[in-house]
């Protein structure tokens, strides 16, 4: 077996109460490499088309990649693949923390779980032992309480789970499972499909070693990863404050969704308020630092709150996408209230992006006079009002009133209560997270087109247009080929199981494709990581085209594109041509722009794809 695997995949059927165990396919390790490409692979032969996502015949998967429980630094992550309830195509997301690479020491490289169990249930794996175990005491349950009870249970205070909170238990569409109390694959309803089948949580613990092809070689790319990280300008200020070192800069600068992307930060909400949400301020609270698994960099931190109006305890740093979410999205620089949506999300197990900004959307229609106070259970959601965004989350965790709509999202919420779909900011259905494609265009066909829409974390050349001069990112000829090749190479680092902020200190591309070779024992270059990042690319496209969602179904809002345009800050006057950087992203992928169809010719040149071309073209291949 190559190298970063147990050869050994768990799949669990809760309506029948099995567990079976199978080999993980070499050809998909060299071909899919791991992660949700193994995921789409797995999924796509599993499901049926057209399945209910929050039914029996939906795949959940947890699949951490070869690199997770090795050596290799950066590779704490793990993906949760499942169709998702919000999108109703095909869903990835990853976490950080410890629970990935220690299902990966406790014997298995995925689990993948189906049916619907008849009670709640979690799921119990012990060096390469696995039981479905009543879960009915944890039921109402928030993620953390639900840890501290497995690890008594268990007997064991370095298990680690991955559960869902009561948000979850009661399928909103905004739930996502948390692992390590605080870190979570957010998006896409994760959580919501977990509730369904009546699963509490996942629980791991082992002590076994992850075979790799070349150990020493691991221990010496180490050494030079380390090098590159501290000659890089940028490594101190994100290991001292993480992701929140960038909030006041991002809100400052047009990069984040101010007033729910109709404002600009330096204008409507200013260098004071930006200031106040800046990890340099926040820190006040902070107790020590938080790594993930063999993580060099350290980007997390926990804190202690024992002041304000909601006195926490022991909490944990917002990450720059809640602080922008519940910050300047709101027009809300109340630290407390950010701290205190953090903890509710954490705990109910809540998608921050989401969750922040479906109330943003309920705002604007507030102050637009679309959503009246009766309809929002009497809360005055004026912007910026930190007691009434509590208030209103707190709604949407518990499932009460108005907030058993809106825990659902904003789209859901915009077509229940049949008003303010003019104010949505979503791609596909799902809220855009805080990085404007204004600032950085090629985000604009990232958020829209990407298999998984509206992510910030899949590749593209969006991020890195951002701190660019308008000459250099406002360019709407020629992007497909770098597009593409952003694109395939995030596929794979995602695969593989490392983290995407390693590349913001200044790792190297050829790094990663060391550490694959090391770890697996295939020969790895930038070719390999091309084809292969784009056949797994074409995995996940393949999966939505099988569920009937073409190029024309994929939407994203018009203000966040610039339609029409902003009149001042940073962004003003910006309209982005999407349409061309769509066109020039499906050219370069060889995919039908209107049918979003890759051609016979592609598909067959990346190999190992009979089953799609049979489905598109039906032909063996």
């Amino acid at each position: 077996m190559m190298g970063g695997y147990n050869n050994k995949m768990l799949f669990v059927n809760l309506t029948q109460g099995e567990l079976v165990e199978r080999k993980v396919p070499e050809e998909v390790v060299t071909n899919f490499i791991g992660g949700y490409g193994l995921g789409a692979k797995i999924l796509y032969e599993m499901m049926p088309a057209g399945a209910d996502p929050l039914g029996p015949d939906n795949v959940l998967g947890f699949i951490p990649g070869p690199a997770p429980g090795t050596r290799a630094l950066f590779s704490g992550r793990y993906t949760l693949v499942h169709k998702s309830p919000v999108t109703g195509g095909w869903n990835d997301a990853n976490s950080g923390g410890y629970f990935g690479p220690e299902l990966k020491k406790a014997g298995y490289d995925a689990v993948f779980i189906s049916g619907i169990s008849d009670k709640p249930v979690y799921l119990w794996i012990k060096d390469g032992q696995a039981e479905i175990k009543d879960a009915s005491h944890l039921w109402g349950m928030d993620a953390k309480e639900t840890w501290a009870a497995l690890k008594e249970e268990t007997g064991d205070e370095r298990v680690r789970i991955v559960a869902i909170g009561p948000s979850g238990e009661r399928m909103s569409y905004l739930a996502c499972p948390i692992n390590d109390g605080h870190r979570a694959p957010g998006r896409g309803g994760g959580g919501a499909v977990m509730g369904s089948k009546k699963l509490k949580a996942i629980a791991v613990r082992g002590s076994g070693e992850i075979p790799v092809a070349n150990p020493e070689r691991i221990l010496e790319i180490n050494k030079s990863v380390v090098a590159m990280m501290r000659e890089h300008p940028a490594w101190e200020r994100w290991s001292e404050y993480g992701t929140t070192g960038i909030t006041e800069a991002s809100t400052l600068s047009g990069d984040c969704a101010v007033k729910n992307w109709a404002g600009a930060g330096i204008i409507d909400f200013g260098e004071e308020s930006a200031h106040k949400l800046s990890g340099a301020v926040l820190d006040k609270y902070k107790t020590k630092k938080y790594a993930c698994h063999n993580c060099p960099l350290g980007c997390g931190a926990e804190y202690e709150v024992n002041t304000g109006r909601w006195p926490l305890g022991a909490t944990e740093r917002p990450e720059y996408e809640t602080s922008g979410a519940f910050g300047p999205a709101l027009l809300c620089d109340e630290e407390d209230a950010l701290l205190k949506a953090n903890e509710i999300c954490n705990r109910y197990g809540l998608d921050t992006i989401s969750a922040g900004m479906t109330i943003a959307w309920a705002m604007e229609c507030y102050d637009r006079g679309i959503l009246s106070k009766k309809d929002l259970d009497d809360i005055d959601l004026t912007w910026g009002n930190g007691e009434a965004i509590v208030a209103l989350l707190q709604k949407m965790a518990d499932g009460e009133g108005c907030g058993a709509i809106l825990a659902n999202g904003s789209a859901f919420a915009a077509r229940e209560w049949g008003k303010g779909e003019e104010y949505l900011q979503t791609a596909s259905g799902i809220e855009i997270p805080m990085h404007d494609p204004r600032l950085g265009p090629g985000l604009a066909r990232t958020y829209q087109f990407d298999p998984t829409p509206g992510r910030h974390v899949k590749g593209g050349i969006g991020l890195g247009q951002l701190g660019l001069p308008p000459e250099e990112k406002y360019v709407y000829e020629g992007t497909g080929e770098a597009d593409l090749g952003a694109t395939t190479f995030q596929e794979v680092l995602n695969c593989l199981g490392f983290c995407m902020f390693a590349g913001s200190v200044g790792v190297t591309a050829q790094a990663f494709y060391d550490y694959a070779q090391a770890i697996i024992g295939i020969p790895f270059s930038a070719e390999d990581c091309f084809n292969t990042g784009l056949r797994i690319l074409n995995m996940r496209q393949a999966f939505n085209l099988r569920e009937g969602i073409t190029p024309a179904d994929c939407s994203i809002s018009d203000r966040v594109i610039g339609k029409p345009p902003l009149k001042e800050g940073p962004v003003a006057n910006v309209t982005l041509d999407e349409k061309q950087l769509a066109r020039n992203f499906f050219a370069a992928a060889d995919w039908d722009m209107e049918t979003g169809k890759p051609s016979l010719k592609s598909l067959r040149k990346l190999g190992h794809l009979n089953e799609v071309i049979k489905d598109l073209y039906d032909d063996l291949g």
